[in-house]
């Protein structure tokens, strides 16, 4: 662990924030500061610095002559990139990669339809870059390469769509996507039939081609779910 203010801060943040969404902490459990800090042998400050961002997640509140406590799951802000992160290295990882997967299906085939009609030339661009540097990754176990440019592909689409509510679902779909490769939810390779369909969508934006750009984002989608039948059933 390192020693410097910030690197204890991540850790006592991400050591409490994974053991509360793995359920280690039940609702309504108590966290007292003065606990959590000789646990971690760190300063109130550095327990107070965690908890206010613990409480922007809704993942505890703090409650006086109480302490802090633990808010139901059904509370939380489930779109934090790190809420995200800390449930899919939790045990319930398959149900929340469907759960994420889904949302995905419902988004990102009309972000693509939208894309068509709105990417700036640079987008477009951009998006063909992305999608051949995929197809220069997909063979020879070149997993952490291939996620960069997915995420980059995939962060442009929501993008380009014009549309800011999207767009800011692009930490989401990143976190999705690092989520199964870093579980190893992935083929030692890429799908490559999903692979072809990247590049497929790149150009059907490019050509303005609303429907097809969604029509192959949705089976990039449903490739997805059929994936994680086999890999995380």
């Amino acid at each position: 662990m390192t020693t410097d203010g910030r690197g204890l801060h991540t850790h006592v943040l991400d050591t409490l924030g994974l053991a509360i969404t793995a359920g280690e902490y039940p609702p309504g459990s108590v966290l007292r500061t003065d606990e959590v800090a000789q646990r971690f042998d760190v300063s109130r400050t550095v327990v107070r610095e965690v908890v206010r961002v613990l409480e922007s997640m809704h993942l505890v509140e703090s409650r006086r002559r109480v302490g802090v406590t633990v808010r139901p799951a059904d509370e939380w802000n489930v779109y934090d990139p790190r809420v995200i992160r800390w449930r899919l290295a939790g045990t319930d990882r398959p149900r929340q990669l469907r759960s994420l997967t889904v949302l995905r299906s419902a988004i990102e085939p009309v972000a693509a339809s939208l894309a068509a009609v709105h990417a700036t030339p640079e987008q477009c661009a951009a998006l063909t870059e992305c999608a051949l540097g995929m197809v220069a990754t997909s063979r020879g176990q070149q997993l952490e390469g291939y996620l960069k440019h997915d995420i980059a592909f995939h962060r442009i689409v929501l993008c380009a769509s014009g549309n800011e509510m999207f767009a800011r679902l692009g930490d989401v779909v990143a976190e999705v996507l690092a989520g199964r490769t870093h579980h190893h939810v992935m083929f030692e390779d890429p799908d490559p039939a999903a692979v072809t369909l990247h590049v497929q969508v790149a150009e059907a934006v490019r050509e303005g081609d609303a429907v097809r750009a969604e029509r192959l984002t949705r089976e990039i989608a449903v490739g997805a779910l059929e994936e994680l039948d086999v890999l995380a059933p």
